[in-house]
């Protein structure tokens, strides 16, 4: 194709982003959703024809054009939004953590999905066979008992190894999120075997008959603590698939967009993991019985689901928000609203 016809086949759309550009302003706000939507496909189109021109038509007037109209249009489309006055963290712990967490409903089921399955195959195992799947426990969640399966849930024991749980799941939680960074792989292995280790541990406990013991030492909190852990592991998730698929993004700019998104889901879920930290401390060991404590954990939990069901639909947000769940006030970017899928 000579360049001429190029710039005749191509006019329509370069002049149809330099006319939004002009409305924008330098504040790409200033469009409706739907033009912002246009806006970010022409962009790429106007950065597609450009690698073209270089290619094909190196040193022709036509390259500076583009270069010109791509370099404004990169500009625009990855400005900051700002629709209005920014919600600032108490929109974010408000209403924008909530949307993080229920905006990729696949990962988060994915990563529920692996600690299920994991924690059930690892207490299958803890109860048929003690003896082999003790090696998977570490060491400092160990009694004092053989060898051959014992755990310990004695006296002091039991509160120990309670706080040790806790400790453990808040550590395999920023891990599964680093975890992302190894394309997802990461993440998949620290959850398959936080899940493997935690159900061979309830297996082997509940197969010397303390089974109710190990229920009043972690259900108040741990119900609680894995939703979280599952919330840090769906981020790494998250992050490791915008490495596999990043759609129309170069991978590096991909990755930043999601990890963005993660680094705040992780965030937001650590004030929840401090009041799992709470709850262990004062009501661990603390001879509620079997029958509250469940209440206290199962309740805790369907709080955290609860508000992830009501504050984490994707409705109409105030200031004129297009809706969409990715437009979270001052948390998101124009970027992310047109160049994700």
């Amino acid at each position: 194709m000579k360049v001429a016809s190029f710039v005749v086949d191509r006019e329509g759309s370069w002049s149809e982003l330099s006319a939004s550009l002009g409305r924008a302003g330098g504040r790409p706000e200033r469009l409706r959703g739907e033009e912002v939507l246009r806006l970010g496909r022409l962009y790429r189109s106007a950065a597609a024809d450009l690698a073209l021109a270089r290619r094909r038509y190196p040193g022709d007037p036509v390259v500076t054009r583009l270069e010109t109209l791509v370099s404004q249009g990169r500009v625009a489309v990855y400005a900051r939004a700002q629709r209005g006055p920014r919600e600032g963290l108490a929109g974010f712990v408000a209403r924008g953590y909530w949307r993080r967490v229920a905006e990729r409903p696949v990962f988060l089921a994915l990563a529920l999905g692996l600690l299920v399955v994991s924690s059930g195959l690892g207490f299958s195992w803890g109860l048929d066979d003690p003896g082999a799947a003790v090696g998977v426990v570490p060491e400092g969640f160990r009694g004092s008992g053989p060898e051959s399966g014992d755990v310990g849930l004695g006296g002091g024991e039991s509160a120990q190894l309670s706080s040790e749980i806790f400790t453990n799941n808040v550590r395999v939680s920023f891990l599964a999120f680093a975890g992302g960074l190894l394309a997802g792989l990461g993440t998949v292995a620290v959850t398959l075997y936080n899940g493997l280790f935690l159900g061979a541990l309830s297996g082997i406990v509940t197969g010397q008959g303390d089974g109710a013991v190990l229920l009043e030492l972690l259900v108040p909190h741990g119900v609680l603590e894995l939703s979280c852990f599952a919330v840090a592991e769906a981020a790494g998730l998250r992050m490791g698939w915008a490495l596999v698929s990043p759609g129309p993004l170069p991978r590096a700019r991909a990755l930043v967009i999601e990890a963005r998104r993660a680094v705040e889901l992780v965030l937001g879920t650590a004030p929840w993991l401090v009041l799992a930290g709470l709850v262990e401390g004062f009501v661990t060991g603390s001879g509620l019985g079997l029958t509250l404590a469940v209440a206290i954990g199962v309740g805790l939990g369907a709080a955290y689901w609860g508000l992830v069901l009501w504050l984490g639909r994707p409705g109409p947000a105030s200031g004129g928000s297009t809706g969409d769940p990715y437009e979270l006030g001052g948390w998101s970017t124009r970027a992310e609203l047109a160049t994700s899928p």
